[in-house]
């Protein structure tokens, strides 16, 4: 089984620029390796495989000495994650891979192996001991890679995976009576086929006014200056506030719905086409929909896997 933990990192000051030159030499390496990939077969018609990437990558360090003050694993992981982004393209038909960039708002980088935590801190090669917040309990078993992300607001976090050798229950079955519907809506977050109705939040709504007064101070600010900076800050965290609020809400109310039921049904929606209705367009991102349906998704796999059960559980795509 593999399970998945993020908990929050707090670097300090000269950590923080450690974790900044990771983040930006990642993405250096990523940008100039796909840059090489696809000049190759522009030009020549050649396709590299991840070993040749790798090759690359030796004399990318020696003509950019500064990448050598980061973990050079990190770096090969940069090169996994493009060779494993062309692969998606050719065999799933997944988007073609572009280039990172620095002004997106969520920055991170990969740690494949060689970290460990101990008394709540956690080592980090070219590091170091870095505090970390441990709300939640870990299951023994093999850490793999390490994933460390930083927010628009300037927090870091990390998200471990880790694989043990759990033993599943055994199989179970599923009936229609264990079923149940979920109709997405606007004005009620969600109707159940029981009956039950699951109220809106409306966290964007509640947090308009003041997110609306603080995106006014931005444009009064010089660009990129000392006071406009803050003020983006501001703004993010409005955002950041609004993401945690609804993720939290859908997180609750997806996992009662696995629980309590051995398959969930739901309906399938061209939310793209709904979206062009702009009277719509905001209700419809403050609902979420296709995020919630994500969780349902994962979850219902999981606990399908969990579960063994004969019948495959469902969910309509959205």
């Amino acid at each position: 089984m593999i399970n998945g933990y993020k908990y929050r990192i707090y670097p300090n000051k000269e950590q923080k620029v450690l974790l900044e030159k990771h983040i930006g030499s990642c993405r250096f390496v990523y940008n100039k390796l796909l840059h090489i990939k696809k000049t190759l077969y522009e030009k020549f018609k050649m396709s590299i495989s991840e070993f040749e990437l790798n090759n690359h990558l030796t004399v990318l360090k020696e003509i950019y000495p500064f990448l050598k003050e980061v973990n050079s694993q990190s770096l090969q992981q940069a090169s996994k994650n493009l060779n494993s982004a062309y692969n998606h393209f050719f065999k799933d038909g997944s988007g073609f891979p572009t280039k990172k960039s620095k002004k997106n708002p969520l920055q991170s980088f990969q740690i494949p192996q060689h970290y460990r935590i101990e008394d709540k801190k956690i080592w980090l090669s070219k590091i170091g001991w870095v505090k970390i917040k441990l709300h939640r309990d870990m299951m023994q078993g093999s850490m793999k890679t390490a994933t460390i992300s930083r927010t628009p607001t300037g927090k870091y976090y990390i998200s471990i995976i880790v694989e043990n050798d759990i033993e599943y229950p055994e199989k179970q079955e599923y009936s229609h009576v264990t079923m149940i519907g979920v109709d997405v809506g606007i004005k009620t977050f969600a109707a159940l086929s029981n009956g039950e109705i699951i109220e809106h939040p409306k966290f964007l709504k509640n947090s308009l006014k003041r997110l609306k007064c603080l995106q006014r101070r931005v444009t009064k600010k010089v660009l990129n200056s000392n006071n406009w900076k803050k003020a983006v800050k501001q703004v993010s965290k409005i955002h950041e506030l609004i993401s945690n609020q609804r993720n939290d809400f859908q997180h609750k109310v997806s996992k009662r719905l696995i629980s309590e039921n051995q398959a969930v049904a739901v309906e399938t929606l061209n939310i793209k086409g709904i979206m062009r209705n702009h009277k719509l367009a905001q209700a419809i991102g403050d609902s979420a929909w296709y995020s919630f349906v994500l969780k349902l998704t994962y979850k219902q796999y999981f606990t399908n896997w969990i579960r063994k059960s004969s019948i495959p559980i469902t969910i309509s795509n959205i």
